[in-house]
């Protein structure tokens, strides 16, 4: 199997696809010891029976240029093709500043067509192309090189048996509508600030069983210094110190070097150098924060009472509409937003879109005690009241 290793080979490339209606794409990467994704290898198809029409591209050649590719990925004429398409995103927007427009993600596809909660690829290649996948290179190095015949294979299956999948998806969610609800859940992965991660920011992942404003200013601080340390030298955040690390550290409050030699939890190049110093530094800062810039408990007011009747009920309702429809009910809402829905909140994801026309509407006439709901069989039905 012939492998691009040149720019004017992905070039000619390129300039093929650029002349039908769409590419599929994969990559494979590593990610264990970095922050950062390194992206060790490009799969792409297009559509055809020809060998030239599938290809693996390897971006660890020295001179190797993508912007043929990046061009593609700019191209509006041509659909790109991915399958749970999000950290293949990410890796072409940090690296290069691009996220492939028109996107088809045949993961979302498949979740609003009926295959069921964040179906694998694998799933949609026995159930739509009707072929079976050798997952032995699955967990391989992609970084070495030469790569092996069975990599080589797996990885270009990666994208062929993907243009049986996008055609299959395509028709149908164009015979019953739903390709609209796509495009809707595909804005998100379009959008830049999906792939942006900032320090500021990174307090909010940490898990804490404290919302107590001058203990979530420390959690605040030490995840910003984290996250800082981490993407300056491309490390995994864990490799600077662990979230339950973390919150001993906003817990204990080191003042010093001794304090941190007593921490259960950090690691050992943590209690010296740079870390340290940037540990005791986030502390401080913490602890002298005025009052007025401590962060707010839950968004700054108390939560709402949950009514857990309704709760269930609209649990019912979602498993519902769920057969009825097809569609993943973790696409449709999730246990949190039908908490949030029997508490009151009307500023859900389940209330907007397509989702508010396959189950929003009645969820909220549910809430208000305009209709009841009542089994019949194994169905459940809507009762107007």
């Amino acid at each position: 199997m012939h492998i691009i290793t040149t720019t004017t080979e992905l070039a000619a490339f390129c300039e093929r696809a650029a002349q039908t209606s769409y590419v599929t794409v994969d990559t494979e990467f590593l990610r264990e010891r970095t922050y950062y994704s390194k992206l060790c290898l490009i799969q792409l198809a297009y559509r055809g029976d020809s060998k030239t029409d599938a290809v693996l591209v390897d971006p660890l050649v020295e001179g190797l240029s993508l912007e043929p590719l990046l061009e593609l990925f700019r191209n509006r004429d041509v659909v790109k093709v991915f399958h749970a398409a999000r950290q293949d995103l990410e890796i072409f927007y940090i690296d290069h500043g691009v996220i492939p427009e028109p996107l088809f993600d045949s993961q979302v596809a498949a979740m609003v067509a009926g295959f069921g909660e964040q179906v694998g690829y694998e799933t949609l290649v026995r159930k739509i192309a009707k072929q079976a996948l050798d997952k032995s290179s699955r967990f391989t190095d992609w970084s070495r090189r030469p790569l092996s015949d069975n990599q080589t294979s797996y990885a270009l299956a990666d994208v062929t048996h993907l243009r049986v999948i996008y055609e299959f998806l395509r028709k149908k969610l164009a015979e019953t509508g739903r390709d609209r609800w796509v495009e809707e859940e595909i804005a998100t992965l379009l959008a830049p600030e999906t792939y942006v991660t900032r320090p500021e920011d990174a307090w909010m992942r940490v898990k804490t069983r404290s919302n107590a404003p001058r203990f979530l200013a420390l959690v605040k601080e030490l995840a910003r210094f984290r996250e800082s340390y981490a993407q300056e030298r491309n490390v995994p955040r864990s490799r600077v110190f662990k979230d339950d690390a973390l919150v001993e550290l906003a817990s204990t409050k080191p003042k010093d070097m001794a304090d941190l030699g007593r921490s259960r939890l950090l690691l050992r190049d943590a209690r010296k150098g740079e870390i340290a110093n940037g540990i005791l530094e986030a502390v401080h800062r913490a602890q002298s924060m005025p009052k007025e810039l401590l962060p707010a408990q839950e968004s700054g007011r108390p939560s709402p009472q949950v009514n857990p009747a309704l709760a269930d009920l609209l649990r019912v309702l979602l498993k519902a509409k769920t057969e009825a429809s097809g569609v993943a009910s973790k696409l449709i809402a999730t246990s949190a937003e039908l908490d949030a829905l029997a508490s009151g909140e009307r500023n859900v994801p389940a209330l907007q879109g397509w989702r508010r026309e396959v189950f929003g509407d009645d969820a909220l006439r549910l809430c208000d005690g305009r209709v009841a709901l009542a089994a019949k069989g194994k169905q459940v039905q809507i009762i107007e009241l």
